[in-house]
């Protein structure tokens, strides 16, 4: 409940709050005219809407697909832009070199296993958890895909050779524009690769009826009969593999170089391709966990005991996921409202296209442009004349900041949305603004209730009609802008499917205001479109700020 304190002189109430914006950043609570009494005649509060907030398109080209927390495995029809499939190029690195698979080694079986992202929503008859992965963390689609597992042949270094000082090699989408969106290519430095044409052995493929991941426990045996007993693990892609390659590929190689280290073993067995195809222009796509201690592929094999005689000893031989790994994007955006392409940096655009995947993301300059060309955008400037007297002491006082992002309904209907959650970041610094920084709603279990005060959820902003929106709380960042003379206007917005994985990957050869964008949205196969600022609509992108000022 709100306390209600008498009148104050505007003096007292004025050395109050200025104490308060000083000492207490860190405090989310919002200083309005209810803290101090509905009707105190000594204080105002004021909405102001800043007309100059600028939003463009900024087109995702050759982004960085490598280095990422995890990875896509699938395809999925987005219904605003269309298909998008994304496959995997993986090394693989054994846990051991220079292996002794003993006399008479006879492989029984090879396993893949590959935990998905899953969430345990409770416990069966029996006590053993059960698992959910829906649209909000991991699974997205309802169809089948052809899957299929190849090994590669083409060689992933790990040092740019074009660089002076070693610096890591980088890989790129090229997710439009390809030669044709049947086969899937990066691009380095050097140019563009097309991995299929390095398809070596199939190793798998999925059955007629294609894959699609599931949600139960994984279930191992141990032992047989009475002593028997079973584990269970979470849900994972879980399959047998060929055992004739695995002999010829590995068991045959025994004792010889290509064993015997690190870069040898990569240089002779260059990885697996994973190669994810639609069936019938449809599919599903599922966040892929190859960085888990669980993700591996175990050779089961039996020798000869060196003690007894005709006994047979179990024994394991495993690879783990720890290289290099590549997620490969192709966008089909042919059904697209428009071609995504960069904005008009000087009017803004009608309308902001937010596409993961290496699709598009928005730009929004906050106060707008600098006709005087003095460095600061000329509505700031402005708004610091009003805010500060001439020694630069504040008198008006900022108590909220937001953007207010407006979808358009009828590209957005449907439940595809749901889910959706926006990040902003500072697109000078490439790094999360002060208000992440200061939000204490972070939950690390789970990212889509997330970081709530200042990235908020998709909302309803409109009731008749239902309209559907966001509002991202800036207001740390505006009074550093305002108070403190910083001058990073210009926020990046993209869309999110963890808000809690705020690394960034690189541009190759950016030339403009971004050269780094959040990873998150390289995972994000969802996209969604918003009201920009060059419209007469009336959810036209919004700063609203809310001050506060004695009066006279």
């Amino acid at each position: 409940m709100k306390k209600i304190f008498p009148a104050l002189k505007p003096s007292l109430i004025f050395a109050l709050m200025v104490l308060s914006f000083i000492a207490c950043d860190k405090d989310f609570n919002s200083i309005d005219s209810d803290v101090l009494g509905k009707s105190n005649a000594n204080f105002n509060t004021t909405k102001i809407n800043v007309e100059s907030v600028l939003g463009y398109n900024k087109k995702l080209n050759n982004t960085q697909v490598n280095g990422l927390n995890s990875n896509l495995l699938g395809v999925y029809k987005d219904p605003i832009y269309g298909l998008t499939t994304a496959s995997i190029l993986t090394q693989i690195t054994p846990v051991s070199y220079n292996p002794d698979f003993g006399d008479n080694a006879t492989i029984d079986s090879v396993v893949l296993n590959i935990p998905y992202f899953s969430r345990q929503d409770g416990v069966d008859d029996n006590g053993n958890a059960t698992y959910v992965m829906n649209e909000r963390d991991s699974l997205y689609g309802t169809e089948a895909i052809k899957l299929s597992i190849y090994r590669n042949n083409y060689f992933l270094r790990d040092f740019n050779p074009n660089s002076q000082s070693q610096e890591t090699q980088n890989y790129y989408s090229f997710a439009e524009n390809t030669p044709n969106t049947a086969e899937n290519f990066i691009v380095t430095e050097s140019g563009s690769v097309n991995f299929d044409a390095y398809k070596g052995a199939l190793i798998y493929e999925s059955d007629t009826e294609g894959f699609f991941p599931s949600n139960a426990s994984v279930i191992t045996k141990t032992g047989e009969g009475d002593e028997a007993t079973f584990n269970f693990a979470e849900p994972a892609f879980r399959i047998k593999l060929d055992t004739l390659f695995w002999r010829t590929a590995i068991f045959d190689v025994e004792g010889g170089n290509e064993l015997s280290n690190s870069n040898n073993f990569k240089n002779y067995f260059r990885g697996l391709y994973f190669k994810a195809e639609a069936i019938n222009d449809d599919g599903n796509m599922i966040l892929l966990n190859l960085s888990s201690s669980s993700a591996t592929i175990t050779i089961h094999y039996s020798k000869d005991s060196t003690t007894e005689d005709d006994a047979r000893i179990p024994s394991t031989y495993v690879f783990n996921f720890s290289g290099i790994k590549i997620n490969t994007l192709t966008n089909d955006f042919s059904t697209a409202p428009e071609p995504l392409v960069d904005g008009n940096r000087i009017e803004g655009d009608q309308r902001l296209y937010l596409k993961g995947t290496a699709g598009s993301m928005a730009v929004i300059d906050l106060f707008g442009g600098d006709p005087d060309n003095n460095g600061i955008p000329d509505a700031l400037e402005q708004l610091r004349s009003e805010f500060l007297d001439a020694d630069n002491n504040p008198i008006k006082l900022i108590n909220e900041a937001h953007l207010v992002l407006t979808e358009v309904p009828e590209l957005t209907g449907g439940t595809d949305h749901t889910f959706d959650r926006l990040y902003a970041y500072d697109i000078k610094n490439n790094q999360r603004i002060i208000d992440y920084e200061l939000d204490p709603t972070g939950n690390t279990t789970f990212p889509a209730s997330s970081i709530l005060i200042h990235l908020g959820v998709r909302d309803t902003l409109s009731l008749d009609p239902l309209i559907y929106g966001y509002k991202i709380r800036v207001t740390e960042h505006v009074k550093n802008l305002v108070f403190r003379d910083s001058t990073n206007t210009k926020i990046g917005l993209v869309i999110s499917n963890n808000v809690n994985y705020t690394d960034n990957v690189d541009l190759l050869n950016s030339t403009d205001d971004v050269s780094e964008v959040p990873a998150a949205t390289q995972l994000t196969n969802r996209g969604t479109v918003l009201y920009g600022s060059n419209t007469a609509e009336s959810g036209k992108l919004k700063l609203e700020i809310y001050y506060s000022e004695p009066n006279d």
